[in-house]
């Protein structure tokens, strides 16, 4: 049987982000700062933030990489506050602003604005730098006048439209405003602010056991003096370190890197011993290592070439030796039949704000209708796999309903030989009414998520 959450490690225990560190607040010079300028530009022609990331700070010392991730991450999450502040200097429009150039303005105002301790010269002298080096000597003029404003108080524009709340608040915490007002009117708005402000806060490192357990990890690194403690429950371990390679035991696979909201849904699925498993959508591959734990044989698959590679490479790290790696859409799936079926569906994703500060930008009004049929096509394509009297879960890590309740009470009217079957002893906490995992960054302090668990019973 699977792990079981820590139902007494509710939300007052809940590992919070901190916004900000001391130890990254300094100016160390233009190298982090590249580095970031770099990442941003990756991230606006397109590519995730994960993989820019990934790109860019490889070379870097571990002083350094920790800053250029903070001053990419926080210009992203706070992208709509700087440019607020910043467009008002531009006097022939803050759109007619190079994009390149946008983007150094950026992070010069997130240091600004945000970073306390990093010296207003030092913000807007690198900054100028950085222009004068992406664009030439006027670049680098225009962005010191506007730099140099922004530091003496220059002020914002006042004169604005008069806004609804859901517009207020969207400006306030650099959020899109029609998702602002989805979340307003969904959970009302108390709640809708602390999720808006646990989507800015800097997230912890949350880290799985994988070839050894908590207490052997908690020990090791202890005595490397790397502090530790239980994420909130009892799902991993969190840690404010940002950058895993650093941590003794990575190359060994001694864990992976899995946020607590997917280790419960692994919990939630509850598959049994020797199983033999169809993880659909697998990629990067956390929870195929950890029912790899538990099955006869994990069949990851993910329909990108490139995204099965890098899965390969974190199983063949961190795995049992049960998981296969496949190409395939799960559209088309690689087998006939499995004990149970895992169905992490692609979704909006906006459950995962906080660790993924470009996703809110990323995600459109008709993402959500796309999603839902994509992902009623998924499962009628995944159940014909589940054995009779197997299972299949399915989850994403979305907070909308369109893509969470709603598609599988649809999935349900129309395949009747599945019915809601949620395990036992799961906190209640964490489930729904219908059964349901649900898990909300805002109450449950790590980020969303949602799964149901279906058994085939004809």
């Amino acid at each position: 049987m699977a792990r079981r959450p820590d139902a007494d490690a509710r939300g007052r225990r809940a590992v919070e982000p901190r916004d900000g560190d001391a130890r990254l607040t300094e100016a160390p010079g233009l190298g982090p700062r590249r580095a970031a300028l770099r990442i941003l530009r990756r991230v606006t022609a397109g590519e995730p933030f994960d993989t820019a990331l990934a790109a860019e700070l490889g070379a870097l010392d571990a002083a350094d990489r920790r800053l250029a991730h903070e001053l990419a991450a926080g210009v992203l999450r706070w992208r709509a506050e700087l440019d607020a502040a910043l467009a008002p200097l531009a006097r022939r429009g803050w759109k007619q602003v190079d994009p390149a150039l946008r983007d150094v303005l950026r992070l010069g105002a997130y240091q600004l604005r945000r970073l306390d301790r990093v010296p207003a010269h030092a913000a807007v002298g690198t900054s100028v730098e950085l222009a004068g080096e992406a664009l030439g000597p006027k670049a680098r003029g225009f962005a010191n006048a506007v730099l140099r404003a922004l530091a003496r108080g220059a002020k914002e524009a006042e004169r604005r439209a008069p806004c609804d709340e859901a517009d207020a608040l969207a400006r306030e915490a650099s959020h899109p405003a029609w998702l602002v007002r989805r979340w307003l009117e969904r959970f009302g708005a108390e709640e809708t602010r602390a999720l808006l402000a646990w989507n800015n806060r800097r997230p912890r490192l949350i880290l799985q056991p994988a070839r050894r357990d908590a207490a052997a990890l908690e020990a090791a690194w202890g005595a490397a003096g790397i502090a530790v403690e239980p994420a909130p429950f009892g799902a991993g371990l969190a840690t404010d370190r940002t950058h895993p390679a650093e941590l003794p035991g990575y190359e060994e696979g001694h864990f992976v890197v899995q946020d607590g909201a997917q280790a419960l849904v692994t919990w939630f699925a509850d598959v049994p011993a020797h199983a033999l498993v169809y993880d659909a959508c697998a990629a990067p591959g956390g929870k195929a290592i950890a029912l790899g734990r538990l099955a006869r044989l994990v069949v990851a698959a993910d329909r990108s070439a490139r995204r099965v590679r890098r899965l390969v490479e974190n199983l063949r790290r961190a795995g049992s030796g049960r998981e296969h790696a496949v190409v395939a859409d799960a559209e088309a799936p690689p087998l006939r039949e499995a004990d149970v079926v895992l169905l992490d569906a692609p979704c909006t994703a906006t459950g995962t704000f906080a660790r993924h500060p470009d996703a809110r930008w990323r995600v459109r009004p008709e993402a959500i209708a796309a999603l839902a049929e994509r992902q009623a096509r998924l499962l009628d394509a995944a159940a014909p796999v589940v054995r009779r009297g197997g299972l299949l879960v399915y989850a994403t890590c979305s907070l909308e309903p369109e893509e969470n309740e709603a598609r599988v009470e649809a999935f349900l009217r129309t395949t009747p030989t599945f019915r809601r079957e949620p395990p036992e002893g799961y906190p209640a906490a964490l489930l729904s009414d219908a059964g349901d995992l649900r898990v909300l960054p805002q109450r449950h302090g790590v980020d969303g998520a949602y799964a149901a668990r279906l058994r085939r019973v004809a």
